[in-house]
């Protein structure tokens, strides 16, 4: 059933194709900002061709395709942008200081031209598809948590699959491994207290920024002597901030930073390690430390059944399969494991026609036109995998 039903959605995806690529260069020059992409979600709305369209997590967007009984499959994509100027000279480049350069655009466009397929041909599938439109990946409040605490108005779900370009991905093969694909993420904020004085004396003082310097070396055995070396893990600190004389011993002394774990069984014990070792290192400093602990997205973690079954329709979607990836990158599909089983593939753009290589969060981050087809095929991919 899967390799006839997913042959039928590939022959009505390439019809919708032309369409889907002005869609995306129409939401490439419009980017818009966590949880306010309201000429987005308008944009999209226009691209599905669709009256019945449910709102959801304030901008988001639940459209529904296909008979109207049977356990549901939701396809998400990614509606916000990247506070980034974007530097790719493209003729649809966005000019506001937002960007589309995670490829929320090219999800967004391929899955119009899935939902529009589906509607051509519903009679196909066994069950409902819901074309899931997510505010705010990039940024807290998450967008998928906001809807994961809306359940209710999905309904009954099979699956929760999505596709996501990839730059270290071959172009023309798709990523589809089980288990944990991305990390766990947790916002750390340390605060170091000390005792302020004159540089000149500084045995009159206890200073925080000596202390907060040893508390962000001492982190980084975190992962070397806390976590089991066959696991992944990292501990990044992103910024400080203490001070603004050369000659006074600051009060407080700051620092923010990143914890990510890739099994999702390691997340908690780091996290108390990283609050033990932050207050006792402190203290030997003769200060005083507090952590603000912002708990984020759960570890991606694909189904094995639906990775496996969708491993074998690859061939039949005009893919190979690309060696293992599985990253400390971190993504809020996380969320929807508590719905259902989730399978998230990663489609390669290294090595796709006119296309210089550039990282995700990139100001020159472009994919080409040709991904758009390509991500709707792994969507159709992941679809036709979901119904079992």
């Amino acid at each position: 059933m899967s390799t006839d039903l997913l042959h039928t959605l590939l022959t009505s995806v390439e019809e919708e194709i032309p369409h889907s690529l002005s869609v995306r260069e129409r939401l490439h020059a419009n980017p818009e900002p966590s949880n306010a992409e309201h000429t987005t979600a308008r944009l999209v709305a226009e691209a599905l061709d669709e009256s019945d369209i449910e709102t959801v997590a304030g901008t988001g967007l639940i459209a529904r395709a296909g008979p109207p009984r049977g356990r549901a499959v939701a396809v998400r994509a990614e509606l916000d942008a990247l506070p980034i100027q974007e530097r790719t000279g493209a003729s649809f480049a966005a000019e506001n200081g937002l960007m589309h350069a995670c490829g929320h655009d090219v999800h967004m466009a391929a899955l119009a031209a899935l939902f529009r397929a589906v509607r051509r041909s519903e009679d196909s599938l066994p069950g409902p598809l819901l074309a899931l439109y997510q505010p705010s990946e990039e940024t807290y409040p998450s967008g998928a948590e906001a809807i994961v605490r809306e359940k209710v108005r999905l309904g009954e779900i099979g699956a929760v699959v999505a596709a996501h370009v990839h730059p270290e991905v071959p172009w023309g093969c798709v990523s589809v491994d089980p288990g944990p694909v991305n990390a766990s993420c947790d916002y750390l904020r340390i605060t170091v207290e000390g005792v302020g004085g004159h540089g000149a004396y500084p045995h009159r003082a206890r200073d925080p920024i000596l202390a907060l310097s040893h508390v962000v070396i001492a982190l980084q055995s975190l992962v070397s002597r806390r976590l089991d070396p066959m696991h992944p893990g990292v501990f990044s600190v992103g910024w400080t901030r203490a001070g603004s004389v050369e000659n006074v011993i600051p009060e407080l002394a700051e620092a923010g930073g990143t914890l990510r774990t890739l099994e999702p069984q390691d997340r908690g014990s780091l996290r108390q390690a990283a609050l033990e070792i932050v207050e006792t290192t402190a203290r030997a400093h003769g200060c005083t430390a507090r952590v603000e602990v912002t708990e984020g997205e759960p570890a991606t973690v694909n189904d094995d059944a639906l990775a496996a079954t969708a491993r074998a329709l690859l061939p039949e979607a005009g893919f190979e399969l690309a060696p293992p990836l599985r990253s400390c990158g971190s993504d809020d599909f996380g969320f929807y494991r508590s719905l259902a089983p989730t399978l998230m593939v990663f489609v390669g753009l290294d090595g796709a026609p006119n296309t210089q290589r550039f990282p995700l969060h990139h100001p020159r981050f472009l994919p080409p036109p040709e991904a758009v087809e390509a991500v709707a095929r792994a969507q159709a991919l992941a679809l036709a995998a979901s119904y079992r």
